[in-house]
């Protein structure tokens, strides 16, 4: 299957106290270029993101977006025993101290001895970023998927106006091929009498002299060979639009050899009516490669 360069998904997730909202985009590169933008503070998360990139798309320039929200949520009360046990004793010296001097102390109540340091704590609960990490890890196989479905349909639209266009050049080479034939007959003859007219006026011109030079016309003239190759690239091009997986490269260097038999069917038309197609198919295949300059 034929896939876009360009594609965009976005998805949201929870787990426990945190929230976050994935974004992923891509438009046309020469090559691979990821850009991954995650929270620093969850372990090997990046790492294994741009495992999955990489695994998943083959080219285009890629960015990746997370943003992750913790939900601020306050921690139980819990008794520092350990400083309850402290300040009990402390207060037990201070009161058998008073006794001794005769002093009397009012009667300590709970509530003042939990409002001193340290003997009630507010507990903070610890965020597991192991768990989390891998639950975004497992969530992303949503995103990617979703983000390779878009640039799967954005490319079978894309295989339906190449495959027109390709029809399109079919029709052309073939009127191409008509005219050269009626070209080549016409030609001919138009030879054969600018020859006789030439060999009436000169003597002791070689035949085989006469023959190369026929011959050498006769290459300059003749398209049947930047035909042939039109339509090996038309085969090729269907070949590759029916693989499944990445061929916008060759697909790329296919358009460089079309481009070149065009321009030398041009250069070789010697009639307007070919030139006429020749100029046709230039702009057809130049719409062609932009079409295919969005495939992965």
């Amino acid at each position: 299957m034929t896939h876009s360069m360009t594609g965009f998904a976005t998805l949201a997730g929870a787990l426990g106290p945190h929230s976050w909202s994935w974004e992923l985009r891509a438009v046309n590169g020469k090559g691979l270029d990821l850009r991954v933008r995650v929270p620093d503070w969850i372990p090997s998360l990046e790492v294994e993101l741009r495992k999955a990139l990489a695994a998943g798309i083959a080219r285009g320039n890629v960015t990746l977006g997370l943003r992750v929200i913790r939900e601020e949520a306050g921690g139980g009360l819990s008794v520092n025993t350990a400083q309850l046990t402290t300040v009990l004793d402390a207060l037990g010296q201070i009161e058998t101290a008073a006794m001794d001097a005769g002093v009397s102390l009012a009667p300590s109540k709970a509530t003042d001895i939990v409002t001193m340091r340290g003997v009630l704590e507010q507990s903070v609960p610890e965020d597991d970023n192991a768990a989390l990490a891998a639950a975004l890890v497992t969530q992303f196989d949503s995103v990617l998927r979703d983000f390779n479905a878009m640039r799967a349909v954005e490319g079978a639209a894309l295989v339906r106006v190449m495959q027109s266009q390709l029809d399109e050049i079919t029709v052309l080479v073939a009127e191409a091929a008509d005219l050269a034939q009626a070209r080549s007959a016409q030609a001919a003859e138009t030879l054969k009498r600018n020859l006789a007219r030439v060999m009436d006026g000169v003597d002791g011109i070689e035949p085989e002299r006469i023959a190369a030079e026929l011959a050498m016309i006769a290459v300059k003239s003749d398209i049947t060979e930047e035909i042939d190759r039109l339509r090996a690239h038309v085969d090729a091009a269907r070949t590759l639009l029916a693989v499944d997986g990445p061929v916008g490269r060759k697909l790329d260097f296919l358009m460089q050899e079309f481009n070149r038999e065009a321009n030398t069917l041009c250069a070789k038309a010697q009639s307007s009516d070919l030139t006429r197609v020749g100029l046709a198919l230039k702009a057809v295949i130049d719409q062609l490669r932009e079409q295919v300059q969005n495939v992965e």
